[in-house]
């Protein structure tokens, strides 16, 4: 089972989404989940690899797999056990990022969003994989807590 991750490049409460994500990950791992694909940009997509790393220790055999939106730049690939690269060939630049998040929720099984407004990239990925009817995991909006 392949997993995804969106979520917004500023992230305000970090320590409660790592614990969020420490609490949802173990049970998607043992129901089947093996393939975590991650974008790199920004507070939510750090948290989340750091979060897949954790779970490593317990669980060796998950692979964190960074997907990249451009084939000509630098990234720091050393947090992530192998990088992918989508079909992207034809994708102007500035849409490389919108269309490799498309292909990142459209190849996964499970979505775990930390998108807390309904504006930007992260809720536009969002948007789609409710579109695509994915399995979708929250992380709780203010309204929502209780």
């Amino acid at each position: 089972m392949t997993i995804t991750f969106c979520g917004h490049s500023k992230t305000n409460d970090q320590n409660r989404v790592s614990k969020w994500l420490d609490m949802i990950l173990p049970a998607l791992i043992e129901g089947g989940a093996d393939t975590f694909y991650l974008g790199g940009y920004g507070d939510f997509d750090r948290l989340a690899a750091a979060a897949v790393r954790r779970q490593k220790v317990t669980y060796p055999h998950i692979e964190s797999v960074l997907v990249l939106p451009y084939l000509n730049r630098e990234f720091d690939t050393t947090a992530y056990d192998s990088t992918t690269y989508p079909p992207l060939e034809k994708v102007p630049p500035r849409f490389a990022i919108v269309k490799r998040n498309q292909w990142m929720v459209s190849e996964s099984d499970v979505v775990i969003s930390g998108v807390i407004h309904n504006w930007g990239g992260a809720a536009q990925t969002l948007d789609f994989a409710r579109s695509k009817g994915k399995i979708i995991f929250q992380y709780p909006r203010q309204s929502e807590k209780k």
